[in-house]
Order: C-alpha cells, then structure tokens, then sequence
C-alpha cells in the first residue's frame, strides 16, 4: 500500500460527505408530508403557520435552504432540533455512547464467536458438528432482527427471567461505580445477542469457507509433511489469510449493523440514536433526522476505509495504486 493511496482515500472523504448531505437534505425536505403542521399542529391559523416557517428558514427557496445548512455544518453546527429546541449536536452527544456501546459490543462478538465458530465447522468439515453449525447459522442469518430480539424478551427476559426486558439500567436503582458498570451490562446482554446473532452467522460461514480454501493449499501440506501441528497449521498459517473475506465483509456490513441497531433499540428501549431517529422521523425533526443521517453515513465510509487499510495489512501481497 503505497502513501500515495492513503492520502487519495481521505482526499475523496470530502466529496463523499457533500454527496451525502446533498442526498439526505433533499431526501428529507422533498418527502410527503409538512413539518410545520407536526410541529403547529393541525388546528392552527395560517398567521402562526407563517410565524412558525418564518421561525426555523422553511419559507426559503429549497436551494437556499440547502445552502444554509450546508455552510452550518462546515461550522460544526447540525441546526436546532424543531422539537427539543436544543442544537441537534448536543442531543446526538448524548445518545451516542449508548448506540457505540451496543454496536461496539455487538461487532467484537459477532466477530470473535463467527471466527471460533468458523474454525470449529471446518476442522469438522462434513462430520456431525458441521452439519449442526451450519444449519444452525444459516437459521440465524435468515431470521429478522425484530423476531430475534422478540423471541430473546420471550424466552430469556419473561420466561427464564435471567435478563431485564428493557432500558440500560435499572430504573429504581441508583447505584454507581461497578455496581452500575454491572447493571448497564447486565441490559446489555439481550440486545447486544440479538443485533450480532446476524453478523456471527455470516463471520461464521465465511471464516468456515476460507479456512476450508486455505486449508487445501500447498504450504499447507508442506507444513502438515514437517511434522507442524494441526493446531499451529490451522492458526498461525492458515487462519490469518482466510480471514481476508471477513474483514471486508465486516467493513462493507456495518451500515447493516447500525440499521439493525435502530430496530434493536427500539425493541429492548436501549437510549441510542437509533431510538432517536425513529422519534424525530415521527415528529418530523427534519434537522435531528437529517443529523443522524449524516452520522451514519459517514462512519460507513470512514469504516469502509478502514477496512481497505486493514486489508493490505492482513495480506502484504494486495497493493492499491
């Protein structure tokens, strides 16, 4: 990988992020639907309609709008939520490190249990407990999020009762320190399963395919012939190149994971983002929607550039111009 190529990836962050306020500024302001008649309501005269468009810029040309908005967030200013009255920023600040500590949670499992799983069915390969994984996974993938967190509430949460149903703490619990580090994980255990329940299946089917390819090559037979261990043949020589499809997949994936989020968060009341973009889309905050948006969007390609980046680390031979 050559510095020239990195500084041509950043260079291209700009463009791209103007392409994606461009997009969601006119995806939002272009939908059916009037914001003032959520924010005024219904009854209203037309005097206090006028007051209320007058008061956030919405009786500007769209253009002009768009160029408002655009020059504010050059400025690091997201607007003002229509509902909260506060700077759209500050509202996302505080959501964030809920979402980040879910989605976090879920990528670093997802990742380790897809990898273990992987290698478990393919030192199987064809045997009972390969059959089992994959049946198992392939039902995983093919499930909804929705009904994977629905069946956890149902069946760890009121059934079993090991689990809260929902919210990060305990409401009538005021404890601090580890007492509540163990209180938030013990929340966190329900949605975290149920967004990466997704990813471990796809990791873990990918992570078995290319071990499998990898394991059939010819420095791997002439490992096995010098007497190496099966262990250290499978880890150390054959594991790290296999985990090339997963990497990108991980990398390409986490816009998924984010959008899995949102419906995760609703279904478990996790305080993240995602609950609050599905409050602003059913109050019409247009500045907290389009805030979101904008977040989402560009941790994708940040995280997809990253993903380039650790690519050519994992395999020195792949080389970007």
């Amino acid at each position: 990988m050559t510095r020239r190529y990195v500084v041509r990836r950043l260079l291209q962050l700009g463009p791209t992020a103007a392409a994606i306020l461009l997009v969601g500024f006119l995806l939002i302001h272009l939908a059916p639907g009037d914001p003032v008649l959520a924010l005024a309501g219904e009854n209203g005269d037309a005097e206090y309609y006028a007051f209320v468009r007058e008061k956030f810029g919405l009786d500007e040309p769209l253009p002009t709008q768009l160029a408002t908005y655009a020059g504010n967030v050059l400025r690091g200013d997201l607007g003002t939520s229509y509902v909260l009255g506060r700077p759209v920023s500050d509202v996302i600040a505080e959501r964030l490190p809920a979402t980040l500590l879910l989605t976090g949670t879920a990528l670093v499992f997802s990742t380790v249990a897809g990898v273990a799983i992987g290698v478990f069915s393919a030192t199987r390969r064809r045997r009972w407990p390969d059959v089992t994984v994959t049946l198992a996974t392939l039902a995983m993938y093919s499930a909804p999020v929705f009904l994977l967190g629905q069946l956890a509430i149902l069946l760890l949460a009121l059934r079993a009762g090991w689990f809260p149903v929902q919210g990060m703490t305990d409401a009538r619990s005021s404890a601090t320190g580890l007492s509540h580090v163990l209180d938030v994980g013990h929340h966190l255990v329900l949605p975290a399963l149920a967004l990466a329940a997704q990813e471990v299946a796809a990791v873990s089917r990918l992570s078995r395919v290319g071990l499998l390819d990898e394991l059939r090559r010819d420095h791997i037979r002439t490992a096995r012939a010098k007497g190496v261990p099966e262990r250290t043949v499978v880890l150390s020589h054959a594991l790290r190149r296999a985990l090339l499809p997963v990497v990108t997949v991980l990398g390409g994936r986490t816009g998924q994971l984010v959008a899995g989020a949102v419906v995760v968060e609703v279904v478990f009341g996790w305080p993240g983002i995602g609950r609050l973009l599905v409050t602003a889309m059913q109050a019409r905050d247009a500045p907290v929607v389009l805030g979101v948006f904008l977040l989402v969007a560009v941790t994708v390609v940040v995280a997809n550039l990253l993903t380039d980046l650790l690519y050519a680390w994992l395999d020195p031979r792949v080389r970007y111009r």
